[in-house]
């Protein structure tokens, strides 16, 4: 079936999401331009607030240039711009274009409210070039999937209105329009993968198969639908496999699956946890080194951004931990929340019936917290006897990586408090009166 020769910006609008506010990301090129021009011209049946973002990576020397630019743009179709600068330097190991794509989400989320709506403007040929990427990395279902129509983003949705139109119908609608854009000279560089696919790849299979873009996406399509088929059994296999604590996997349970179901349910319970998946290498590892390592280990995998780490029976992924002094000694009159280091939170004293700590601690003035060094032992109340910290993480089954993160409150130089643990003795509350207890917050989101 032939395409039309422009888009239709009715069936645009149709699949959009309802939203408070819809964000246009807004580069200044062609195919977002046209996006912000649909729906500006349509406004009046948009069901919420629109807005563009501009993202001024700092990437090119005309970048201020740019901004102008777009700032132009939007004061002629009377829609408000709000103009983000951002550090896209790539980190160790990253990519420019994955470091200036982070970088760019990372300033969407901080704009996009709860009940908002991103919409970039993402189209049929970037879904191909999308899935021949995947295709060459390797990828699975999931990543053979492409880029869907609508996915949570922050605290609201991520759309893309215009995925089921061509490169081709933009062109023309631009034309028609009048429209002006910025040409992205990156955008030739073929020494990056994607222009290297666009410009060198696409052509030649075109040629051969013209409708290539139209049957890539189809097969993305195909693949989501697996990917979902994927995500039910994993969730089914998670709740067998969940340990007792959030965010634990028991081994057993997952010894007593397929490998090809642990990796499914261990790669969907990495996603749920927002950590990106590991790669087949580390995959194989984690089966091979983590899931069968001998009793008493503590195996560790590690990847960009995340790794998994085995204690006792159980299976944990997290975000690799950052440094931490163990040795810092940090004053506290309690009656504010101490700030704690290497973002553990802030400590906070509150009162509560039954148990705690004697109220009148916080009358001295030399409390101060502190973290193991080894050797700490205290009279946990009730215990009746001195119990080295080792020996109360082991009953615990503190796993050894959060020890050295857990706060010690000490009353001069004795141990009076293990936060989450215990009240050692003789720094409880009597039995009628009312304790303080030891509670450790989030950090104000700032």
């Amino acid at each position: 079936m032939p395409h039309p020769p422009t888009i239709q910006p009715s069936r645009i609008l149709e699949g959009l999401p309802r939203a408070a506010c819809y964000h246009a990301a807004y580069s200044g090129g062609r195919d977002s331009h046209v996006l912000l021009h649909v729906l500006a011209s349509s406004r009046r049946q948009l069901p919420g607030e629109l807005r563009a973002i501009h993202v001024n990576h700092g990437l090119q020397p005309h970048a201020a240039r740019w901004a102008r630019h777009c700032r132009a743009v939007c004061g002629a179709l009377s829609v408000p711009l709000t103009v983000v600068e951002v550090d896209a330097r790539a980190d160790s190991g990253e990519s420019p274009e994955a470091a200036a794509r982070r970088a760019r989400y990372q300033a969407f989320a901080r704009l996009v409210g709860e009940g908002d709506c991103l919409l970039t403007a993402h189209h049929r040929d970037d879904q191909a070039e999308t899935l021949l990427l995947q295709l060459l990395r390797g990828s699975g279902p999931h990543g053979l999937a492409g880029m869907p129509p609508q996915a949570p983003f922050g605290q609201g949705l991520h759309a893309r209105p215009l995925l089921d139109c061509t490169r081709a119908q933009l062109a023309a609608y631009a034309a028609a329009q009048g429209l002006e854009w910025i040409e992205d000279p990156s955008n030739r560089d073929t020494g990056l993968r994607r222009n290297f696919i666009r410009h060198q790849v696409m052509p030649v299979l075109a040629a051969q198969w013209p409708a290539v873009a139209e049957t890539l996406s189809r097969g993305a399509a195909h693949c989501a639908e697996a990917a979902h088929l994927l995500d039910d059994l994993a969730a089914g296999d998670l709740r067998r496999v969940e340990g007792r604590q959030p965010g634990q996997l028991e081994l057993a349970a997952l010894l007593d699956l397929d490998e090809a179901r642990q990796r499914n349910v261990i790669r969907y319970w990495i996603r749920s946890q927002h950590l990106p998946l590991p790669r087949q290498a580390h995959m194989e590892r984690i089966q091979r080194d983590v899931l069968h390592a001998a009793p008493g280990r503590s195996p560790r995998v590690c990847w960009a951004g995340a790794e998994i780490r085995r204690y006792r029976n159980a299976l944990y992924a997290m975000r690799p931990l950052p440094s931490f002094d163990n040795t810092v000694v940090l004053p506290w009159n309690m009656e504010r929340p101490l700030h704690l280091p290497g973002d553990l939170g802030r400590l906070a004293a509150v009162m509560e019936e039954g148990g705690g700590l004697a109220p009148d601690i916080r009358q001295r003035d030399d409390i101060t917290v502190r973290f193991r060094l080894g050797g700490e032992a205290c009279r946990p109340a009730g215990r009746g006897h001195v119990l080295s910290l080792k020996k109360l993480f082991q009953e615990r089954g503190i796993p050894p990586w959060r020890r050295e993160r857990i706060p010690l409150l000490y009353a001069g130089g004795q141990l009076a408090a293990v936060v989450g643990l215990c009240v050692c003795e003789p720094f409880t509350a009597g039995r009628a009166e009312p304790g303080l207890a030891l509670r450790i917050q989030p950090n104000p989101r700032e």
